[in-house]
This record gives C-alpha cells, structure tokens and sequence, in this order.
C-alpha cells in the first residue's frame, strides 16, 4: 500500500507520471557524469520515499516482489528478443559455466567474506552471498545495449548470456537458503537435485514454447498490428508462468522463449522489437523506482561498513576468483577473462531476491536487505561507471560504425520474400567512390534510402558512395548474401 488510505487515482496516476518521467529525463545526465541509469532510478525512488522530499510511504515487500518479478520478465524476454543465435554458438558454454558454477563460486566467497570479516553466522552470511551471487540481466542489458557501447562478440555475448542464465541458480541457492535459515536445517543433496530439475524443466518447457510461439506466429494473421505484441506478451507471461507451477525456472524459459522468437521470421518481427524495447524499459524504470521506495536512508547507514566492504569484496575478489575459474578452461585472452570479472553488474535482481527473506521472515532480513541495496548501489559504481573507461583502456571496444541518425523499416503484418538491410560505407570499402549504376545489384535489388551526415538523399544511378554513408537496400532474401559480400558489412539494426 502507498499510504495508510489509498491515494486517489487522479493522484495516483500523477505522482506515476512525475517520476516516469523525471526518470527519463535524469537518465541523460547517467551518460554525461557516468553514473549507471540504474542507480539515477533507484536514487529518485529513494528520494520519493517517505524519508525523502516525495514523503511516499511503501513498505509492502510482497507487491514489490511481484512487480519485480514481472519486470524481469519482460526485460529478459527482451534481452532474448535481440540475441542473435549466431553469437549464442560462440558463447554458450563458458556462459553456461559462468551462470551455474560461477555463481555458487561467487556465493561461497562472499559469504565466507561476509562470516570472517563481519562476522554474519555462518547461514546468514550464505544467505548474503547467494542473494548478490548472480549478475543483473536489467543492469548488464541497459550498459552495453542502451548506452552505445559496443564490445568485441564473445566477450559480450558471454556476459549479455551469463546475465540472461544465472538467475535460476541464484533464486535457488536464495531459496533454499531461506528456508534453512527459517527451519534451522542445513541445505544438503536436496539443493542440487532442485538446482538441476530447475534448470532441465525450465530449459525444456522454454524450448517447447519457443517452437510452438514460432509455429503460431508464422501462422497467425490479426486484422490489427497491434494486438501481435499482445501475444507475444502473452507467450512471454506463459513462458515464466508454466514452468515456475511445474518446479522449472521460468526466468530461464522467458529467455529462452526470447532467443527463439527472435531469431525467426515472424509477422511484424520490427514492430514487435519496439514494442518489447519501450516495455523492457518502462519496466527497468518502473522496478528501480518501486525498490527504491522501499528503502529508508537512515537504514541503509547503519550499514555502512558492511555494505561498503562486502561491496568492494564482490567486485575485487569474489567475481573475478570465480570468473578466472570458470573461464581458464576456455582459452580466454587474460584481458577478456579481467574483463568480464570485472563487470560483474549488480542490480535489481539481488534487491528482489533480498525480499523473499523479508516476507518468509527469516532472522535478520531486514539487516540482509539494507546491506543488499547497499551493495548495490557501491556495484553500480565500482564497477559500474567505470565500464566504458576500462573497455576503451582493454582494447576490448569492437569498430563499429555509429548508427544513422534516420531508421528506415518495413513493418508489415504479412510474411514477405524480401529483406531491407542497412549497409555502411567504410574507408575500406569496394563500394566507396563508386556509382550505384555501375555496382553488380542482383535483380530486383535496388538502394532505397541515403543518409549521409544529417540529409536524407534520394539514391538515383549516378549517386556515388562516399565514405561515411549509410545506405539502405531492398533485395530478396536469397540475394541478402551477395549484398552483404558486396559492401563487406552490415549494420547491427
């Protein structure tokens, strides 16, 4: 509940839109004082909490773990939506490998840390690791994809991957850490076989639901455009719901789901990406906001030099020992192995995992969950804001040219033979200095749009390619190869 009696909903829905939109505004200045846009959402949530200027009181951890949870999903939904599977090939195993025994590894050590250094009892101090054990698929997704940064595939790919994966683990380890300390029994084999049956029907329901959610899109003709993302929003509530009711992760099956709509050709496949994109990030604001409702400022410093250490600790020692481990098997380059130790991003997923102790009223859990916020707030800066400066300093940035600043799309509710491609004219291009008319276009090809700098050019025969250019070209799907050979590279779009 907001308040002792229920706000008005004129009021409600105001003080909805202040923040919404405050948060979007503020997340221009994340950029400029690199500071993580997660940490800016959660800063105003606090800020319109009941100790800040807002005066909001909320302190219902049941609804706030409900919103998160669905908030999850649609961002990992989203996540899946645009993972190519041509980069997943390259990435899985070490991901895999990150996303369950990096993360017990990660548990382990920081709750070691947490037992010798602050002295937490042995079960609370496992419960503080496996909550903080797992990476933030919110965090990991809105630094690399929604702050331009591009990084070389595998390494990215690996982390977008890990993200995307380990959340099962950590929820599992929560929970069976939860119910020991709550029970007073000790976590044995049981913990295991939950972990593997968790995984093995979350991953096979995923599978089957993808291919039936492929299978129904392919065939499903709607009068309205519209109503495409409501079932693909269906398929994604479908995807958690069915194997969390049958002991699965469903994080995992939402992901899954995710990578296979997004790798097939499905009716109004570019409305759908945009329509998923806008959710994903309402849905980030949205859980930032509502998590930092629930904290209290003078709590959180009462927990200072646990949080803070415990902080340092996770991003100095505890993920770069277990990233190490994990990925040594793998060949990784050392700067790549560095790399991805150090951006280990924690976000809103340990704060919602912080809850369940709250709400099974496990001792101590109110002390877990300030600490846990804590955490997370020294992890959006250390590492978090120094993400860019440590992948232009680890040579690990991949030369990829800066996207056009007009998008043209085809956006159609039918399936259709032909693809519209956006193409870059590098310095190093065989097309560069070159007129379209004399270019081999295979039949029924032909250039539809020129951008170059801030204009909008109609391309005719004698428009020649300069370097710089972006250029966008119509062509049958079987010809998309030849096109691609052509101009030597295509543009993420």
């Amino acid at each position: 509940m907001l308040s002792a009696e229920p706000l008005p909903t004129a009021l409600l829905l105001t003080l909805c839109g202040v923040l919404l939109a405050l948060s979007v505004l503020f997340s221009r200045a994340s950029g400029r004082f690199g500071i993580p846009v997660a940490l800016l959402f959660l800063g105003l949530g606090m800020a319109a909490g009941s100790d800040g200027p807002g005066g909001i009181e909320f302190n219902d951890y049941g609804l706030a773990f409900r919103l998160g949870t669905v908030a999850l999903v649609l961002i990992l939904f989203d996540g899946g939506l645009n993972t190519p599977l041509s980069s997943i090939r390259t990435a899985i195993r070490p991901a895999a490998v990150l996303a369950t025994v990096g993360v017990v590894m990660t548990a382990a050590v920081a709750g070691l840390a947490a037992h010798l250094l602050f002295g937490f009892a042995w079960q609370q101090a496992l419960l503080l690791g496996a909550i903080v054990s797992s990476t933030d698929a919110a965090a990991v997704f809105a630094v690399l994809r929604g702050s331009g940064l591009h990084l070389k595939r595998r390494v990215g790919t690996t982390l977008e991957l890990e993200s995307g994966l380990n959340d099962p683990m950590a929820v599992i380890l929560t929970t069976a850490m939860t119910l020991s300390l709550v029970g007073g029994s000790e976590p044995g084999w049981e913990l295991v076989w939950g972990a593997v049956v968790q995984m093995v029907v979350g991953a096979g329901l995923g599978v089957g639901i993808g291919w039936a959610g492929r299978l129904l899109l392919k065939r499903l003709r709607l009068r309205a455009a519209g109503l495409y993302p409501v079932m693909t929003l269906a398929l994604a509530m479908m995807a958690f719901g069915v194997p969390t009711l049958l002991q699965g992760s469903g994080f995992l099956a939402v992901y899954i789901v995710g990578i296979a709509l997004g790798n097939e050709t499905i009716r109004y496949r570019t409305g759908l990406l945009r329509v998923h994109d806008a959710l994903a990030w309402l849905s980030q604001v949205g859980m930032f906001l509502v998590l930092g409702l629930l904290v209290f400022p003078e709590a959180l410093l009462e927990v200072t030099w646990e949080g803070l250490g415990m902080g340092l600790v996770l991003a100095f020692v505890a993920r770069p020992l277990a990233v190490l481990l994990c990925l040594l098997p793998f060949r990784f380059p050392p700067r790549e192995i560095l790399y991805t130790g150090w951006v280990g991003l924690r976000g809103a997923v340990p704060i919602i995992l912080a809850t369940f102790p709250v709400l099974s009223g496990a001792p101590g859990a109110r002390e877990i969950f300030n600490i846990v916020f804590f955490i997370v707030v020294v992890n959006g800066l250390i590492p978090g804001a120094t993400v860019p400066w440590v992948t232009r300093k680890l040579g690990l940035a991949a030369n990829v040219p800066e996207p056009p600043p007009a998008v043209l799309e085809i956006a159609s509710t039918q399936l259709l033979n032909g693809e519209l491609s956006a193409f870059y004219i590098g310095s190093a291009s065989a097309v560069a200095g070159e007129r379209i008319s004399d270019l081999p276009f295979p039949p029924g090809s032909a250039a539809m749009l020129l951008v170059r700098g801030q204009e909008l050019m109609a391309p005719r025969g004698d428009t020649v390619f300069q370097t710089g250019d972006h250029v966008y070209v119509f062509c049958l799907s079987e010809d998309l190869p030849l096109l691609r050979l052509l101009f030597g590279q295509q543009e993420d779009e």
